[in-house]
């Protein structure tokens, strides 16, 4: 079999497509032949070496994946050949940019008939770290105004569908013009550019003074510090990235003054001391079933084409997730 390996840290041409042995089952594990993998900005960071935790090199990258098991190991039963599967892991541990996978059948769901492999894949990473930002920590509700940062990245368009299922009305952030009308057909209320438009302002205009509900802010540096003035009183702000990559400048008097709550979230952190995510992750996969949620796929290559997805993710101007396929 083959697999992308990250034998260096560096820019995305760094990636290598190997040959590797193809790994077997033990006991509480299954083998997935992956049709799909997910490429998500954690990726791009560890690649680079910039990651805050990350495997030993040589590694292969990729948290998600989904595709059809192959084999079996010892005390599996609720998994057989032949079925459909999304699969999550820590990043490196296996890594999903592969054509086999051994992952624990714990770590599985079934996909669900009329959810592709594609979108499938997508779930695990980007939608359920919305989903928990904004159903869990925020406890996002009918009536609130939330405000999504970078929300035509692939959590920020899960964001704007799971806000609005909430009952919730939306102003999103993008950075281009065609963002602002692609958001808008994905369910958010209000659009503003971050390059043209005073996001406090706007919010301020748009609910009335009250301030947003809720802030998802998923770039970090100035926009943490700009989502504490956007929220009102006993605003929830989430902050679950920084692919500024840059420090925030804050002045405490912009929150505790209203009593807004801050939250942080990662998702590795929160599966290793014990979150289970299947019962999230099945409630999404349903959602994509019933047509309740629709997953937006920017762009696929196949998985020997790793670097050309990462450049790809790094141009900012994706809509929605990138994805490696096989076969």
């Amino acid at each position: 079999m083959h697999a992308v390996q990250v034998r260096e840290f560096g820019p995305a041409d760094t990636l290598a497509w190997v040959e590797v042995s193809d790994p077997p089952p033990g006991p509480g594990e299954i083998l997935v032949e992956v049709a799909a993998a997910g490429v998500n900005r954690a990726d791009l960071l560890f690649r680079s070496g910039r990651y805050h935790s990350g495997p030993a090199l040589p590694a292969v990258p990729g948290s998600e994946g989904s595709g059809t098991v192959v084999a079996v190991g010892a005390g599996v039963d609720d998994r057989a050949v032949g079925d459909r599967v999304v699969a999550w892991g820590p990043l490196g541990r296996p890594g999903f940019y592969r054509e086999l996978a051994v992952v624990s059948a714990a770590r599985t769901l079934p996909v669900p008939a009329g959810v592709s492999f594609s979108a499938a894949a997508a779930l695990p990473v980007a939608w359920l770290s919305a989903w928990y930002c904004l159903r869990h920590l925020a406890a996002v509700r009918a009536g609130d105004t939330v405000l999504i940062y970078a929300a035509a990245s692939g959590v920020g368009s899960a964001a704007v569908q799971i806000a609005k299922d909430a009952g919730a009305s939306v102003i999103a952030v993008v950075g281009s013009a065609d963002k602002r009308a692609w958001v808008r057909e994905l369910g958010a209320d209000h659009a503003l550019d971050r390059h043209e438009d005073d996001v406090v302002q706007e919010t301020n205009r748009i609910t009335e003074g009250r301030g947003a509900a809720v802030a998802l802010d998923l770039v970090g540096g100035d926009s943490f510090a700009e989502s504490l003035k956007a929220v009102g009183r006993a605003g929830r702000v989430v902050a679950m990235a920084n692919v500024a990559l840059a420090p925030s400048t804050i002045d405490t008097r912009d929150f505790y003054p209203k009593n807004v709550s801050i939250h942080g979230f990662q998702i590795t952190d929160l599966m290793q001391h014990g979150w289970d995510p299947r019962p999230d992750l099945r409630e999404l996969l349903a959602g994509v079933a019933a047509g309740r949620f629709s997953v937006p796929i920017d762009a696929t290559f196949s998985l020997e084409q790793a670097g050309q997805a990462h450049r790809h993710l790094e141009t900012q101007d994706t809509r929605g997730k990138v994805i490696l396929t096989s076969g």
